[in-house]
């Protein structure tokens, strides 16, 4: 009995339509939902969340022309053909099942598909629902990690109570063993190195931030960059820098391909890779977590190597010369490369036995809650003790104003610049009145007040003309009581 092909020709028109009604019904409900995701972004001002959706709709466009080459160029591909010799190199599996029918062409020359048709359909699957869970799962980890750090602002509502203020007063001395976070980090394993990496290691399972963690750090970062008692709302800053982050780690860039193909490479049965690779992502993680819990600890140690007397607070320094290669976005690249590799590599023939699906769905479960509830928070407060701070210290409303007045300032500058060189010479003999204003001065900002800088003006560029006209005057005005 054999088998005929069904095609449209022979299909009711009635079940195409309704096929065709249900997917496009789909589509516009899922960009309807993304469009609501998109308004209420905007309406709270979440920026960075705003880019890191446009990038999830950049990837599902990146997914239609990927899936679109690959329906267009099935035939052609699989009638490239390629001797069996070489087709039966580098297989994922060690006995696999070949039920794909090879193309007539190549059957007839003795030689295999170079990809069979089957073989199309597959790996357009397995490219979507690889991008599909690496999205997902980015979501459901950064979402468990800000639930986690949920508490950090409890915390900084009570870096304003009075009970902080007095036993952190400046005026109050201790010596360093004295204070908590001293206590917590400065033991005997803490001065070598291959005592320290240990205690590190298992430290991350057991709080990995503390509440003294987070004012110790708190404290020296406000110190590097503000002025003392400043009341710099952290908590949110820290948010603010895990929302963009989360931007960068939820897109696929171009070395997150390359990788991917490289693990396409690897998942060949010769390389044993269901034997190590499930447990790199892990490996990976701790190592992560590890060195994140050693920089605390590093930190500690310089503080106490300069002086042995506490003012106030411990005080530790920020620096980037205790991340590795002196680059602390590194472990941004990190953590990336960890969140999109461990879900690689479900192929069926591992799957055949039980224990390996075991295996795989565990080491998957055991990353995303270690990542999201481990890893997460202490990766957002120790990579704040960079040596410089981000752009996203500024809130949203200041960060637009600082543009619109870099733009203005450049604009009347080289409006200057050019009236200038238009400009005549003057005989040396003539007095030379400066009028000119100065634009390298910028404005100044208080963090600490929520209304401080105004940049809503009518216009920008006839605020600046304003303050121009109003220097010239002060200047006349003062040469005219000097002469008087």
């Amino acid at each position: 009995m054999t088998s005929s092909v069904i095609t449209l020709e022979s299909t009711p028109t009635w079940a195409v339509a309704a096929v065709v009604f249900f997917l496009i019904s789909i589509s516009i409900c899922i960009e309807h939902l993304l469009h609501l995701l998109a308004k209420y972004f905007n309406k709270n001002r979440r920026k960075y969340l705003i880019q890191a959706l446009d990038k999830i709709k950049s990837e599902l466009l990146q997914l239609g022309f990927i899936s679109l080459l690959l329906t267009v160029g099935e035939k052609p591909i699989a009638n490239i053909c390629i001797p069996k010799s070489i087709g039966e190199t580098f297989l994922p599996c060690s006995d696999p099942s070949n039920d794909s029918p090879e193309e007539a062409k190549c059957e007839e020359q003795g030689m295999v598909s170079l990809l069979s048709r089957q073989g199309m359909k597959e790996l357009q699957y397995l490219i979507f629902v690889l991008a599909f869970f690496h999205s997902l799962s980015c979501i459901l980890t950064f979402g468990l990690g800000m639930a986690k750090m949920r508490k950090w602002k409890s915390w900084e509502a009570e870096t304003r109570t009075l009970e902080y203020q007095f036993s952190n007063d400046p005026r109050r001395f201790l010596l360093i063993h004295q204070t908590t976070f001293a206590r917590r980090h400065l033991r005997f394993w803490s001065e070598h190195r291959f005592l320290r990496w240990p205690a590190c290691f298992l430290r991350q399972f057991y709080a990995s931030v503390s509440k003294v963690d987070y004012f110790t750090l708190r404290h020296g970062f406000i110190t590097a960059h503000f002025s003392e008692g400043s009341t710099f709302d952290f908590q949110k800053y820290i948010k603010r820098t895990l929302e963009k982050d989360f931007g960068v780690v939820v897109g696929i860039s171009l070395w997150v391909w390359i990788l991917s193909m490289l693990f396409i490479f690897l998942n060949a049965h010769d390389f044993y890779n269901y034997l190590w690779l499930p447990f790199i992502p892990l490996l990976m993680l701790l190592l992560v977590g590890t060195q994140l819990q050693g920089i605390i600890s590093r930190m500690c140690l310089e503080s106490q190597e300069k002086s042995q007397v506490v003012r106030g607070t411990f005080l530790v320094r920020p620096s980037d010369h205790f991340f590795w290669f002196g680059w602390p976005k590194l472990l941004l690249h990190l953590m990336h490369f960890i969140l999109f590799q461990y879900k690689f590599g479900f192929r069926s023939c591992f799957h055949r036995k039980t224990e390996d699906i075991v295996i795989r769905l565990a080491m998957g479960v055991l990353v995303q809650v270690l990542y999201g509830y481990v890893t997460l928070p202490l990766y957002a407060l120790v990579t704040q003790m960079g040596t410089s701070m981000k752009k996203v210290i500024f809130p949203e409303k200041v960060a637009e104003g600082l543009k619109r007045w870099r733009a203005n300032a450049r604009r009347n500058i080289a409006l200057k610049n050019n009236y200038t060189s238009a400009r005549p010479s003057l005989d040396n003999n003539t007095t030379s009145i400066n009028t000119s204003p100065s634009f390298g001065a910028s404005p100044s900002f208080n963090l600490n007040t929520p209304h401080c800088v105004k940049f809503d003006q009518p216009s920008s560029s006839e605020y600046l003309a304003v303050g121009v006209k109003d220097e010239g005057k002060a200047n006349s005005t003062n040469r005219e009581t000097k002469d008087s």
